[in-house]
């Protein structure tokens, strides 16, 4: 049951609020509609129902505000316009990827799937789903967590008459089940057909609350729609018919040949027509809407504190904007979401090809180091393909989520939760160290293959080599997540990647200019003489390639670099929970 209370949106500047002391319930087990033409303030109304706008009001789910709810998804299932999410994703895809946020089990996608008829479809992509389709996909994204209460934003905008006979279908099926469904529509016709219960919204102000049977009789009325080439003529012929007869008729001619005849039945329009020789192209009964408060006698009564001569009542409680929700299984939803799309496998494609052909030529030039010929690494490029490529894999792990966002699609933004944000983190330095081998592993063989022994050699100092390596890569790589979740932007993180070796990398350099720098020899023997044991497991060799690696300019810029994101990260995460 919804049980919403005196919701009020915030005053627009010069305008009046949009939804102004909306109370209504909607009960379980029941079809409930929102009615109103466009601009009557339903969409507001649902959006201060879910918490995502500011305002006054209450709304209580089971009775319960969404905020006292841990898992909302649970309670209540949301469709407001279109299904976001990646155009290239599959649709069965897609689902499993909301199963990992929502933290249902994988198999309810395909339970979804059959629920609303998309079987055949679950290979499909979203970018080429139908509008029938779409709603299909979005009603399944509500169902996905098996709510018991449905709210959607006029669901059947855009449906064929088959596709609205199938939803209405379907939510009478939840509802018979003892859900609730609430749902915004502009049509009549669609909300005396598909609800128990007609709620009319007009400038948002609830002018009618009406059980369905009392609705169609009061708001709509039958009528004959003619189309006739000699329709003035028909309506003249009508009129004068009704007045001989005494009988009330209402004939309205609209645009072009069309007139639609109140009071009459296409028996008689038809005859009338027969009569007089007049061709008809059509001749159907329809229902028409009188208007939002046309014979309701449904509008609400003024406060009980004002009938009293109390003065005002008091004022509803704030509504205040709910955080967005974080996925429930984030490691598992961050690799749904990497693995679900080709543009990670053609980005790592491309920089394996560029840093194959980048060695060939390296090496066909000569003089070239043997690790940067290894790495494919000219001294012309800030850096190599492989860094290049794990940065923009790292950007594009929080970069997709503000482009097709997927967790919090009806807010348009990406909760900032440190449970995710170290999952992009690990699925992100994986994906990059995979890269770096690959990169160096294909270079070696194709030198090998091309030039013989000669330039394919395993350096000496291949371990301190490696995690230098390593490190630049995966640096470049939570560079280009941290950046990205920081500017929301792919883009952004990118550029932020780039700038290490072109902006960063010289300041470094001058800072560390001068006779007071010292260098990281004897690490190793004074973290041995500081702890009085000796580091097991070679750890001590560990930590003097990683004190070497912090020594270079490169190593100290992006620590440096990754230092300064992270902190500014946690910062915009800590001043979005004080919110």
């Amino acid at each position: 049951m919804i049980q919403a209370i005196g919701l009020t949106s915030n005053p627009r500047k010069d305008l009046p609020a949009a939804v102004d002391d909306v109370s209504f319930e909607a009960h379980a087990g029941h079809v409930t509609a929102l009615l109103g033409v466009p601009g009557a303030g339903k969409t507001t109304v649902l959006r201060l129902m879910l918490e995502l706008q500011r305002g006054r009001g209450v709304t209580y789910f089971r009775g319960r505000p969404l905020h006292r709810i841990a898992h909302p998804s649970r309670e209540v299932g949301v469709l407001l316009g279109d299904v976001p999410g990646h155009p290239a994703r599959t649709v069965r895809g897609h689902l499993r990827m909301l199963c990992a946020a929502a933290g249902v089990p994988v198999r309810r996608a395909d339970e979804v799937l059959e629920a609303v008829g998309l079987v055949s479809l679950r290979d499909e992509r979203l970018g080429v789903l139908s509008r029938g389709m779409d709603r299909r996909l979005g009603l399944a994204c509500a169902l996905l967590a098996d709510p018991h209460t449905l709210v959607l934003d006029d669901p059947g905008e855009g449906l064929s008459a088959r596709e609205g006979r199938w939803l209405h279908d379907s939510l009478r099926a939840h509802a018979g089940q003892g859900g609730t469904v609430l749902l915004a529509t502009a049509d009549p016709k669609e909300a005396a057909r598909t609800a128990d219960r007609v709620i009319t919204l007009d400038q948002g102000r609830v002018v009618a609350d009406q059980d369905a049977a009392d609705f169609a009789r009061t708001r709509l009325r039958p009528r004959v729609a003619v189309r006739s080439p000699h329709a003035a003529r028909l309506g003249t012929l009508l009129a004068r018919e009704a007045r001989t007869a005494q009988r009330s008729m209402e004939i309205v001619q609209e645009d072009g040949n069309r007139l639609t005849v109140y009071g009459s039945t296409c028996a008689h329009v038809g005859e009338t027509a027969f009569r007089n020789g007049i061709l008809v192209h059509q001749l159907a009964d329809e229902v028409g809407d009188m208007g939002p408060t046309a014979g309701s006698g449904a509008a609400p009564s003024p406060p009980v504190e004002a009938l009293k001569g109390g003065g005002p009542p008091p004022l509803p409680p704030p509504v205040s904007v709910r955080s967005a929700p974080s996925p429930l299984r984030p490691l598992r939803y961050e690799l749904r979401r990497a693995t679900g799309i080709g543009t990670g496998y053609l980005i790592a494609a491309a920089v394996l090809v560029a840093s194959v052909v980048l060695s060939v030529l390296l090496a066909r030039i000569g003089h070239t180091p043997q690790p940067r010929l290894l790495a494919a690494w000219p001294l012309e490029l800030p850096l190599p393909p492989a860094a290049l490529g794990a940065g923009l894999l790292g950007a594009i792990a929080f970069g997709d989520e503000f482009r097709h966002p997927a967790l919090a699609a009806d807010r348009g933004t990406v909760p900032r939760r440190l449970g995710l944000l170290a999952a992009k983190l690990l699925v992100s330095g994986v994906t990059a160290l995979t890269l770096a081998v690959l990169a160096v592993g294909c270079d070696f063989e194709t030198l090998h293959l091309v030039y013989g022994q000669e330039l394919a050699q395993v350096p000496e100092e291949w371990l301190s080599l490696g995690a230098s390596w390593g490190g630049l890569v995966v640096g470049c790589a939570w560079a280009g997540v941290l950046a990205a979740g920081i500017f929301r932007s792919t883009t952004a993180g990118l550029a932020a990647v780039l700038a290490v070796p072109v902006l960063v990398v010289p300041l470094v350099q001058k800072v560390l200019e001068g006779p007071s720098v010292r260098a990281a020899a004897g690490f190793n023997e004074r973290m041995r003489e500081l702890a009085l044991l000796q580091w097991p497991f070679g750890a001590g060799r560990c930590l003097a390639v990683a004190a070497r690696m912090l020594a270079q300019p490169v190593g100290g810029a992006l620590s440096l670099s990754l230092t300064g994101l992270l902190c500014a990260y946690l910062l915009t995460t800590l001043r979005s929970r004080l919110r």
